[in-house]
């Protein structure tokens, strides 16, 4: 049986929320993020502001010098996560391999699916309704029998949108796109493949994998030939109970400057701090984790020897794991989590910043 993957994409999600929540800012520039002369970063914006070229990760200050009439509103992620719960809740109803990558994306394989229907098209129509009528957002869709034709389909026809690939043209689909369109090509790998003279899938498409082979080694040659061809068996891997707690968050192009990485991840810290109160939790171990613009995963962690659910401690030792890391390379993507989580009623005190073991490294 052909698998049915679709992959939602809820359009210019924060910054939809505070429009949906604040009329007044409906069809006007929004910008979700730092303040306008401040060191922050935009976090996202609306589509009369990408009209001015802003958008994700560039600096409020050249978003202000882009689009000066733009609002700029501080991010509300409690509201965020409420609303991102409400559309997780609709990709549950219809199957229970949902794979959420961020608050306001995630692929779902409805290859069997709750609707008994066989249609991609149908029932991503469902879902994008239930999406508008629920949370009163827009969507958008890419239909597809991998992930990776998927993801790159959603993107097509935004806002509201969708786009199907059926198998039979997902070649023909690929071919006139980017090489850097596709999965785990990041600057890098793009270049290499410049100056080999692929510019294209189509490029990819019509060479031999022993060329490729020659170029990135066997096994990456090979999965570069596999994807250009739209081949990917990677599965939709349904979100697991959690035995730590996590956030991160993924730019949508790859940022340089350090200082702005670890601003990004702020946001997502003070959620998890919320989530270890809301539970009435404690932490021995502390890790931050980056993946660089080539898809290279590097953690960082640091264990107690007692837990502590302090806030002040917790943004120190994230702080100081990631001036260890000495981060030199773009990074996609940045994420916090805690773990070796109990009950605080089973925390004698909380444990001093010079109590700390030494780090360990884990690339």
């Amino acid at each position: 049986m052909e698998r049915l993957i679709i992959h939602v994409d809820m359009d210019a999600f924060y910054a939809s929320v505070e429009q949906r929540d604040r009329p007044n800012l409906r069809g006007k520039p929004v910008i979700v993020g730092g303040p306008p002369h401040s060191r922050g970063v935009v976090a996202t914006c609306s589509y009369e502001a990408r009209k001015y070229g802003v958008h994700s990760a560039m600096s409020s200050r050249r978003a202000f010098a882009l689009c000066p009439h733009a609002t700029f509103v501080k991010p509300r992620f409690q509201a965020y996560r409420q609303v991102s719960a409400q559309v997780m809740e609709i990709f549950k109803s219809v199957t229970p391999l949902v794979e959420p990558l961020s608050l306001d994306e995630a692929y779902l394989d409805v290859t069997e699916n709750s609707l008994l229907s066989t249609s991609g098209p149908f029932i991503a129509r469902y879902i994008l309704g239930e999406i508008k009528r629920r949370t009163g957002l827009t969507a958008s869709a890419g239909v597809a029998p991998s992930k990776f034709v998927a993801k790159i389909a959603s993107g097509f026809e935004k806002p509201n949108g969708l786009t199907v690939v059926p198998l039979d043209e997902v070649a023909t689909f690929l071919a006139p796109l980017s090489i850097e369109a596709m999965h785990g090509v990041g600057k890098v790998t793009a270049q290499t493949l410049y100056k080999s003279g692929y510019h294209t899938i189509g490029d990819l498409q019509q060479t031999r994998p022993e060329q490729l082979k020659g170029i990135f080694g066997h096994d990456r040659g090979q999965q570069l030939y596999e994807l250009a061809h739209g081949r990917d068996t990677r599965p939709v891997v349904a979100m697991r109970e959690r035995k730590s707690i996590g956030s991160e968050t993924t730019f949508a192009f790859d940022i340089d400057d350090p200082e702005e990485v670890f601003e990004r991840v702020i946001p997502e810290m003070e959620d998890v701090l919320r989530q270890l109160d809301r539970r009435d939790l404690s932490c021995q171990t502390v890790t931050i984790k980056i993946k660089t613009s080539e898809f290279q995963a590097r953690s960082h962690q640091i264990k107690l020897n007692h837990p502590t659910h302090d806030h002040d401690e917790i943004r120190r030792l994230a702080r100081r794991l990631f001036d260890e890391m000495n981060v030199t390379e773009p990074v996609r993507l940045i994420g916090l989590t805690v773990s070796d989580l109990i009950p605080r009623t089973e925390s004698t005190r909380q444990l001093t910043f010079d109590e700390l073991t030494k780090p360990s490294l884990e690339e």
